[in-house]
């Protein structure tokens, strides 16, 4: 009876083992096309995710337009040097906390807020270096620092602007690959192989840089509404300040 159950044992072991041969070349061929398949998924789960872009250019260039109204005379200010350092640096902690804590409400907000406040004071200072033209009485030296401060504070808070509006902000511009939906045209988006390519903080940053400077767009086309006159306010932030310097060179003349 003993040897009896244990042929069938036997039996069974080998059935079982004959099985698993006959199932293996099944699994063999069809193991490629598992890879594959599952090689592709896997690409294009890698192709969709964004990468956030870093936050820290745009951080410098706020702390920069601190110092820089802080270099301002003292006839160009609304209250202390240390004033607009301040209130930029207050504005910036809740914009990175909130950021850090994933709430893209709050950090658009707190954006919005910190971007209008700079706005304000530079036009504040931009009023106040007009208002002392006529007078005659500014040094040149002290006109032209007081000029290049406000053309550089131009060029930044714009930026920043253009950083925190075009696409819905930075936030949703980590969230998809590529720049399909913004208000710009950049030239990476027209060329092959760059269909995932985003913006960052510096990019449009030179596109600040070129609209101070040639007062018009240069090779990145804006094309929505805001994103124009938004370009057509700082252009002409931008020949206002570049007047004040021609007008002074002239009545110097």
């Amino acid at each position: 009876m003993d040897t009896k159950i244990k042929l069938d044992s036997q039996s069974s072991s080998a059935d079982s083992t004959a099985a698993d041969s006959a199932a293996t070349p099944v699994e063999a061929a069809l193991l490629p096309h598992y890879l594959a398949a599952k090689l592709s998924s896997d690409m294009q789960q890698f192709e969709g995710d964004a990468v956030p872009a870093a936050r820290w250019p745009a951080i410098i260039a706020v702390l920069c337009v601190g110092l820089l109204s802080a270099a301002l005379p003292d006839d160009l200010q609304f209250g202390p040097r240390w004033l607009m350092f301040a209130i930029s640096g207050a504005l910036l902690i809740p914009t990175i906390i909130t950021h850090r804590i994933n709430r893209p409400d709050l950090n658009q907000a707190c954006g919005y807020l910190l971007n209008a406040v700079m706005t304000v004071a530079l036009c504040v200072s931009l009023g106040l270096l007009l208002s002392t033209l006529p007078k005659g009485h500014e040094a040149p030296i002290k006109l032209l620092k007081s000029a290049s401060v406000l053309w550089l504070t131009n060029v930044l808070v714009f930026s920043l602007w253009y950083w925190r509006l075009d696409a819905g902000g930075p936030h949703h511009r980590d969230a998809r690959p590529g720049h399909r939906d913004g208000a710009f045209l950049f030239p990476q988006m027209t060329l092959d192989g760059r269909e995932n390519w985003s913006p960052d903080f510096v990019d449009y940053l030179f596109l600040g840089f070129n609209t101070s400077t040639a007062f018009s767009p240069t090779d990145v086309l804006p094309l929505s509404r805001w994103a124009k006159m938004l370009m057509m306010v700082q252009s002409m932030v931008a020949l206002l300040i570049v007047a004040v310097l021609a007008a002074r060179a002239i009545n110097v003349l």
